[in-house]
């Protein structure tokens, strides 16, 4: 089973969506391993988005990303990036399709309420940065996700 990383950004805690978004994902079936409400620091922020680090855009980013706290999680499942990325919507939400996060919920490029890991490589570089083992949860399987022949 793939883990995956998820941010609920500032807005979506400003917004109160903390439970709508992570609903979400419970109700597609995925199984939420580990959750934290943090501040995140720019010295995170630079090692996390350093693929953005020199854009000139990145001031702000850390200046929002760092204006309120954020919910981190680590969800697992089939094809669980990519699941998560689809359910989140294109990163412009305005542009993001109806029935996705973005799409139902946001209306900004920066404030649009979600980061989610872009690759499975990447997923586990973000799932050790945020998370120790120790903040993992194991339990019982959840029924009826997936049929037999796919566990």
């Amino acid at each position: 089973m793939e883990k995956t990383f998820v941010i609920l950004k500032p807005d979506a805690v400003k917004r109160n969506l903390i439970g709508k978004i992570t609903s979400r994902f419970e109700e597609k079936g995925l199984r939420l391993l580990a959750m934290k409400l943090c501040n995140l620091t720019p010295e995170i922020l630079k090692e996390h988005y350093s693929h953005i680090a020199d854009k000139p855009f990145f001031p702000g980013t850390v200046k929002f990303m760092t204006s309120a706290p954020v919910v981190i999680q680590c969800w697992q499942g089939l094809d669980a990036v990519q699941v998560v990325r689809d359910m989140c919507g294109v990163t412009n939400a305005r542009k993001a399709l109806p029935g996705t996060i973005r799409g139902d919920m946001a209306m900004s490029i920066g404030c649009n309420l979600v980061h989610s890991s872009e690759n499975i490589e990447i997923a586990g570089q973000e799932v050790a940065r945020f998370f120790q083992e120790s903040d993992f949860c194991v339990y019982q399987d959840t029924p009826a996700v997936y049929s037999e022949d796919e566990k």
